[in-house]
């Protein structure tokens, strides 16, 4: 990790007691007016990692009370719950201004060591075109200003890049940082949330999607280049929407499996 990318810098965290830790929320991650919510969690995992003796976040279970405040400072209080040879375990709260904005749990591993058996059993990587043949997504599409593309390269294929032509609810493409930092397991998380919502190719603009609860599970570190994605809505009832998705790496590798339940807003 180098602090002289921008992630590194933005998602940073200083130790200001045993278990509190003091970071800065930056609006360059915004979507609309508030933080991306995989930011925020960026920002928790920086200060367990701090704390706990396995680097990699293999799972993070994340309940968004409210939005975060953009360029505004946050604290988040670690409670290490168990530490073993293979896996230690966490909970986590991010507050501003006085208030709880999310609570995660986490168990972190080392993804570099095996816990046991193999078996031939991945998902398999979608089918993508060339980074340049997919279409970059902008604010404009979704109907939303998306201050995060400034820092995030992101991409789509070009069957779900255009509101509403898609006969399916998903989402698949590309993503890097900006900056030339490669992924690593602390930002997979974040790759995660940064894609439009599911329901977008589908349905049309739909706006600024909140997310209730986000589940991540890491599976591998992953190796360099462009980071691939598929995403797609499972179930969308009275407002409220459940998604899965999973990330690949370069080498077509499953690198991590996601699953959220989100709110689809009536847009004003």
């Amino acid at each position: 990790m180098s602090e002289s990318h921008l992630f590194d810098q933005e998602t940073a965290v200083v130790r200001i007691e045993e278990n509190l830790w003091r970071g800065h929320v930056h609006s360059s991650w915004n979507i609309g007016d508030n933080p991306n919510g995989g930011y925020l969690i960026s920002i928790v995992i920086r200060a367990l990692a701090e704390v706990l003796p396995h680097p990699d976040p293999m799972t993070l279970t994340t309940h968004f009370l409210r939005p975060g405040l953009a360029d505004t400072d946050c604290e988040v209080s670690v409670e290490i719950i168990r530490t073993g040879r293979t896996l230690s375990t966490a909970r986590a709260t991010l507050r501003q201004d006085g208030k709880s904005r999310l609570e995660v749990l986490a168990a972190f591993a080392d993804l570099s060591i095996s816990a046991g058996r193999d078996a031939p059993l991945s998902m398999e990587a979608p089918e993508l075109p060339e980074p340049d043949r997919c279409i970059p997504r902008t604010g404009e599409t979704q109907g939303i200003h998306l201050p995060i593309l400034d820092r995030l390269d992101t991409r789509l294929h070009p069957d779900h890049a255009r509101a509403g032509e898609s006969a399916t609810a998903e989402i698949s493409g590309i993503i890097r940082f900006k900056d030339q930092r490669e992924a690593d397991t602390q930002s997979l998380p974040l790759f995660t949330d940064t894609f439009p919502p599911s329901p977008f190719s589908m349905l049309g603009v739909i706006g600024w999607v909140p997310t209730i609860e986000l589940t991540v599970h890491v599976r591998r570190r992953p190796a360099a280049g462009w980071i691939r994605a598929r995403m797609a809505c499972e179930d969308l009832h009275q407002g409220r929407m459940v998604e899965s998705g999973a990330l690949w790496d370069a080498d077509g590798e499953l690198v991590a499996q996601c699953r959220q339940i989100g709110l689809v807003l009536n847009r004003d």
